[in-house]
């Protein structure tokens, strides 16, 4: 495997990425909170890039993967920085961003700042808002006493090690809501979810089909998928998504 490019940001982070050269528009998947580009979507889509002869970027966010900074110093701003930063620098034309988990906020907050650069999108498992409607809603007076004095509380995972939320990551997170005001998404969007996701619920995924205004967006639910979304008829539907709205892109 070769190893990845690393582009630094204006802020100075550093940021490991792989780009595929090949048509575009440029197909960019964004992973999840605490996941780096080595995860099975990110991979499986690479191959259908250099397959189709589609151009296809994936990286790490600061504090994530193989790029620079501590995970427990970043917030979704920081992401939305090095998101709009290695795009705006790698990618010269339009481009297709696929968004996983905290991804899908990602690809929303990307297509909300530069709306004329999407030519479509995808979402899988999408949480916006999540350290809002998730997090501090969820919290007891404890923790969020906790959050105040220390700064920082741990929350378990059905995925990985304990997560560690900063009270950082929830005032940032609240300056990058998606769900609170008008979302124009003047493009196709498809959004995958599964109904056994123990970490977003399909009212999540019914809320944001609701909440955007787009001329053709859809919601796909699949039975029984989980918040990985990673098993082959899953990574099919992945695949089928992507190639619809890319071939909805080109006949506009």
């Amino acid at each position: 495997m070769t190893s990845p490019e690393t582009f630094e940001t204006p802020q100075g982070r550093r940021l490991a990425y792989h780009l595929t050269p090949g048509e575009g528009p440029c197909v960019v998947f964004l992973g999840g909170l605490k996941s780096d580009m080595e995860g099975t979507k990110a991979l499986h889509l690479e191959a259908w890039a250099r397959r189709t002869g589609r151009a296809f970027l994936r990286f790490d966010y600061s504090g994530h993967g193989l790029s620079s900074g501590a995970f427990e110093e970043g917030a979704i701003g920081d992401w939305a920085e090095d998101t709009r930063a290695i795009t705006g620098a790698l990618i010269t034309g339009p481009m297709a961003p696929v968004g996983s988990s905290m991804g899908g906020w990602q690809a929303l907050l990307l297509a909300r700042a530069v709306p004329d650069r999407i030519a479509g999108l995808v979402t899988i498992a999408a949480a916006p808002d999540f350290t809002e409607d998730g997090y501090w809603a969820s919290f007891s007076d404890t923790q969020k006493s906790q959050l105040e004095s220390e700064g920082r509380v741990e929350l378990p995972s059905d995925y990985m090690e304990p997560y560690v939320v900063t009270q950082r990551m929830i005032a940032d997170g609240r300056d990058n809501l998606v769900l609170r005001s008008p979302l124009d998404l003047p493009f196709a969007v498809r959004c995958l979810q599964g109904t056994a996701d123990t970490a977003v619920s399909t009212q999540t995924a019914l809320r944001l089909l609701d909440h955007a205004i787009s001329p053709d967006m859809r919601l796909l639910l699949v039975k029984d998928a989980d918040h990985r979304f990673s098993d082959g008829p899953c990574l099919g539907l992945i695949e089928a998504a992507v190639t619809d709205v890319l071939r909805l892109a080109a006949a506009t």
